[in-house]
């Protein structure tokens, strides 16, 4: 503050001097101007010290009694203290996270944790327990799943393989949701990004609180701000001014949620700073899941947030070996086709892209759409490989 009262004074104070602070400290521009009025006024350049709400030991017992339920440890804390005034559970549950933070224990059925030290395996209340069978190279097919209502499909009867690639996808999301981190799904465009993401998003514990970030191509950043808003349901409510809006973003990120932006790489520079600032701020425990063909590169431009991102994960092509073996799994109509033939077919047109496979699926279920005994030949992969890429 003292050195922004010096500029004022010199006449070199400027918005971006402020709006650097507020970042820096979290705050609003406002509360900086406001802070830098009071210390023109006052002379008093350092902020005043907010003692906030402490936990004392007492207190402290009681969350692993109730299992770490912070509403009904407010409940106990109402009921005990006689008509004393309690803090609202959002401050109970951010005071009592700080200070795990900071190391202290929490007794849970007499057993100290510490936070960080461990965390319970992020894919165990995953329902992966319905499988039809094991293919070569531990593929895992799932042919009957409950959650598969919104990843998308071009062809009726088509399943989603659990391939090595689905599987890391998964569990990258997975631990993404369960410690609130960023992660980063790449690949070149085709290579089934998106099923796999929406697959993984149907599988958490809590699907309901996925929310989905739809942005046009280079976003501004108060365009980024009102998508963000409208994924997080504040569209209505969201004030006009900037500092305002960015902190009623941030009080929606604090709970436990999967934000998904697809088309990463759509992204400019100030676009990306701007969400690196919201999830810089130490109250965010939203996981911020990116995916998109190039999006890695977007990303890398920008150190600050790269450096933020738990993990790095790339959707790789199909291999030649499994490309057979997986579409047989994918859709029926590829059971009877000879390995020959699929190979031939991944040569000249599939090259390991999913998508590609995907319609060539679609083709060959229209021509043999009505036929009781129809068979996929070679003739006819040609007349559907035709139809994508034209005379081979």
């Amino acid at each position: 503050m003292r050195r922004l009262l010096e500029r004022q004074q010199a006449g070199e104070l400027a918005t971006r001097h402020v709006r650097a602070v507020a970042e820096t400290v979290g705050v609003s521009e406002r509360t900086v101007w406001r802070r830098l009025e009071q210390a023109k006024t006052t002379g008093q350049v350092e902020a005043p010290v907010r003692q906030g709400y402490a936990v004392s030991d007492e207190v402290w017992a009681l969350p692993g009694e109730v299992g770490g339920n912070v509403a009904e440890l407010r409940r106990r804390l109402a009921t005990a203290g006689g008509g004393a005034s309690v803090p609202p559970a959002s401050t109970l549950h951010r005071v009592i996270r700080r200070d795990r933070r900071a190391g202290r224990a929490l007794m849970v059925e007499r057993e100290p944790e510490v936070a960080g030290s461990r965390r319970p395996d992020p894919l165990s209340e995953l329902g992966l327990n319905v499988v039809a069978g094991q293919g070569t190279g531990g593929q895992v097919f799932l042919r009957e799943q409950k959650h598969l209502a919104q990843v998308p499909v071009l062809v009726p009867g088509a399943q989603v393989v659990h391939t090595p690639a689905v599987r890391s996808v998964l569990r990258t999301v997975a631990h993404a949701a369960a410690v609130g981190a960023v992660a980063c799904l790449y690949g070149d465009a085709g290579q089934g990004k998106t099923v796999a993401l929406q697959y993984a998003l149907s599988q958490l514990p809590h699907p309901a609180r996925v929310r989905r970030v739809h942005v046009g191509v280079h976003p501004t950043v108060p365009e980024l701000r009102r998508v963000l808003a409208d994924a997080l349901e504040l569209g209505r409510r969201l004030p006009r001014g900037a500092g305002e809006a960015d902190l009623m973003l941030v009080n929606a990120l604090r709970q436990p949620r999967v934000l998904v932006l697809d088309e990463a790489q759509r992204l400019p520079g100030p676009a990306l700073e701007f969400l690196r600032g919201l999830w810089d701020h130490p109250d965010t425990d939203t996981a911020l899941v990116l995916a998109g063909a190039g999006g890695e590169r977007a990303l890398r431009r920008v150190p600050a947030l790269a450096s933020r991102v738990l993990t790095w994960e790339l959707v790789p092509r199909l291999g030649p070996r499994e490309v057979a073996t997986v579409m047989a799994a994918f859709h029926p109509l590829w059971e009877d086709v000879s390995e020959d033939d699929v190979a031939w077919v991944d040569e000249h047109v599939g090259h390991g892209n999913f998508r590609t496979w995907a319609k060539l699926t679609s083709h060959l279920t229209a021509e043999t759409y009505g036929k009781s005994r129809a068979v996929v030949d070679r003739q006819m992969l040609e007349r559907a490989c035709a139809r994508l890429m034209g005379s081979l």
